[in-house]
């Protein structure tokens, strides 16, 4: 019963929410979409013909944002656990992060050419046990910081979804080792309880 009644007040609450009314009024698959357009807007991240790697992709929002800005001069390759619908011009592989061969595969089709934006909005599943989850998600963000050290040009960025705890400032630490200058930002269209931030590095240092 109690798992039925939080179902149903979730699901009264993202209805009503305005971000995810004003995704579907403007076509966007999520409400993650405005997060990713107000940290462009501020910071100007995105421009065509640049070659971007996502990360944790589905179900697409940030994939239809960066294939507007661009696509077609550019190369957009989104990577997911979960299957995710096409979107013209965008090359899709659907896969596990964490496993070599998926990470092969992505590498076999950058074809070693450098890239200039890294994002990731990987999470892990929630269990609900704190120190379990942040412990999971922090594999990710070193993954995901990783590859950038691996594939990012000098010069590049890296926009990557975090949460708050005890493996923040860790973390953000290690990506300021790597970028000039690291940013956190909170997107409007982020939920106020959530821990959720996002960290942005800014001109990764020549090695």
């Amino acid at each position: 019963m109690k798992r039925t009644k939080t179902s149903k007040q979730w699901m009264q609450e993202h209805v009503s929410d305005p971000w995810v009314q004003k995704a579907v009024a403007e076509g966007y698959r999520s409400r993650a979409a405005y997060k990713l357009l107000e940290i462009d807007q501020k910071d100007k991240l995105l421009a065509k013909g640049q070659s971007v790697v996502e990360l944790g992709a589905a179900p697409g929002s940030w994939t239809q944002v960066l294939a507007r800005k661009v696509l077609p001069q550019g190369k957009v390759f989104a990577l997911d656990l979960l299957p995710m619908d096409p979107i013209a011009g965008v090359d899709i592989l659907e896969g596990d992060f964490t496993g070599d061969d998926v990470l092969q595969a992505l590498e076999a089709r950058l074809a070693g050419a450098p890239i200039d934006l890294v994002l990731s909005d990987m999470a892990p599943n929630i269990s609900g046990v704190a120190v379990s989850d942040q412990g999971r998600a922090s594999q990710l963000w070193d993954l995901a910081l990783e590859f950038a050290r691996e594939h990012l040009r000098p010069g590049g960025n890296m926009l990557i979804k975090v949460f708050q705890g005890h493996a923040f400032d860790a973390f953000r630490r290690d990506m300021q080792g790597l970028f000039r200058v690291v940013h956190i930002r909170k997107p409007a269209a982020s939920r106020d309880r959530s821990t959720e931030v996002f960290l942005l590095g800014l001109d990764r240092r020549a090695d």
